[in-house]
């Protein structure tokens, strides 16, 4: 997954012009994975009889090729076929299932037909739909989710809020410390949802109540879905996990932060977390990825990994350097066609805990990942301040409200707050490898059947 070939190469242009405009997320060297369908051809009877199926697609620049289109196939053999034929499931768990060899067959394959120099572009002109006309749906059936809480800024900034004498909890440092979340309540990007309601407990209160949340937050995490999976009672070993990664999207683990507050002892995140998570339409797959990998270090004097979670691939390409960012537009901004304002910026290379550590981890006690699951990241921040991926962070819990240039201020989210995050990676002799964007909308509380 780590060795460049010549799909990388930055010299490389597509005979689709916009793939080749400056600072694109979508260039020839990256062609992410969505599942998607033209806008409004879901037909009568919502998509039955007549209707236009959701299919595997890949982007590139503005475009997106239709993989389960036959002049695509046409041109296709052996291993490249039979994975284009699973990419025209509604679903890519088929496709993901194939393996890393075929995953690169079908890159090189996409790769060469798409080139500039490619003889099949007028061919395959009828294969493209234009992103803007297109709709997206989770690319996978997941089966389970996952989310981890991988990075030591973040949990030590939370931690610092509730324990300031001892924010990091004594196991931290040895175990990637995660728990089974609610894969029913995982949207793409796009997704609106109602401000959840649940048992809230003050501080100083003697009985709980039941309430919309007023504490609802968004958690800045990158999302990691498995391709292939292993048998139940089998472990991947850490020098095999990536073999097992398909790749990378961005996630938004939405919490209710007061909600949380009261449940989460003893057993950990339920109500708080379960009502909504959003993930961005576009896979980027590791292989896409390899020109961004960076050495993976831990602090001399915090303790090393355990043998299971340690190996030299590991320390010379286990990070992976992705910026992100927060976005957000309130209500305001759009009616007074205000921009919207960045809140942070971090870089997933500052993640404590490794994707390949986090697959390993997740298997040492035999447990079972399938392909189409979905790992998140936990929320990722970054050292400074500024590098918050929540507003629990950036609000010092709510202490400190965010001054915005509308006039507005924020601790946590109110109505019509809309929220994006992007994801990039991009250095001196590599093309820009972008994930797009991951966006929701908070609605209003359904307060329907509460009393």
């Amino acid at each position: 997954m780590n060795v460049l070939n010549p799909t990388h190469d930055p010299a490389l242009r597509s005979w689709v012009d916009s793939a080749n405009s400056a600072g694109t997320d979508f260039p020839i060297q990256n062609l992410p994975f969505a599942v998607f369908r033209r806008q409004g051809a879901e037909g009568a009877g919502g998509g039955g009889g007549g209707g236009e199926r959701f299919r595997g697609g890949v982007a590139i620049g503005d475009q997106v090729l239709d993989l389960g289109a036959p002049e695509l196939r046409s041109l296709s053999s052996g291993v490249v076929t039979e994975a284009l034929v699973a990419c025209g499931e509604p679903a890519l768990n088929s496709y993901m299932a194939l393996g890393p060899a075929a995953w690169s067959a079908l890159r090189a394959f996409l790769s060469e037909v798409l080139r500039a120099d490619s003889p099949h572009a007028t061919r395959l002109r009828t294969a493209l739909v234009p992103q803007k006309d297109a709709e997206y749906t989770v690319p996978t059936r997941i089966g389970d989710y996952t989310d981890f809480y991988a990075s030591i800024h973040h949990a030590t900034s939370v931690g610092r809020l509730f324990r300031p004498d001892n924010p990091l909890l004594p196991n931290y440092k040895w175990v990637p410390i995660g728990y089974h979340g609610r894969a029913s309540s995982i949207r793409v990007s796009g997704q609106e949802f109602a401000r959840p309601v649940g048992q809230i407990m003050p501080k100083g209160a003697s009985l709980p109540f039941v309430a919309p949340t007023r504490s609802l937050d968004y958690e800045l995490e990158v999302g990691i879905f498995i391709g292939t999976g292993n048998a139940l009672g089998s472990r991947v070993p850490l020098a095999a996990a990536e073999d097992h990664v398909f790749g990378l999207c961005l996630l938004n683990d939405w919490s209710a932060r007061d909600i949380q507050a009261w449940e989460y002892q003893p057993l950990g995140p339920f109500l708080a977390k379960s009502f909504a998570t959003t993930i961005s339409p576009w896979i980027v797959t590791l292989e896409a990825l390899a020109p961004y990998r960076a050495p993976w270090t831990r602090p001399a004097d915090d303790p090393q990994p355990l043998p299971y979670l340690e190996g030299p691939i590991l320390r010379a390409s286990g990070a992976i350097d992705i910026q992100l960012e927060v976005w957000l537009e309130t209500a305001r901004m759009r009616a007074e066609a205000l921009a919207p304002e960045r809140l942070s910026h971090s870089s997933f290379r500052d993640s404590y805990w490794s994707v390949g550590q986090l697959v390993a981890h997740h298997s040492i006690n035999g447990c079972n990942l399938s392909p189409g699951d979905l790992l998140g990241s936990g929320t990722q921040s970054g050292p400074a301040a500024e590098e918050a991926g929540s507003l629990l962070e950036l609000s010092e819990g709510g202490k400190r409200p965010l001054a915005l240039r509308s006039g507005e201020t924020r601790t946590f989210l109110a109505d019509g707050d809309r929220v994006t995050f992007r994801g990039w990676c991009e250095r001196p002799g590599s093309a820009r490898v972008g994930f797009g964007e991951v966006a929701g909308v908070v609605l209003p509380a359904d307060l329907i059947g509460l009393n």
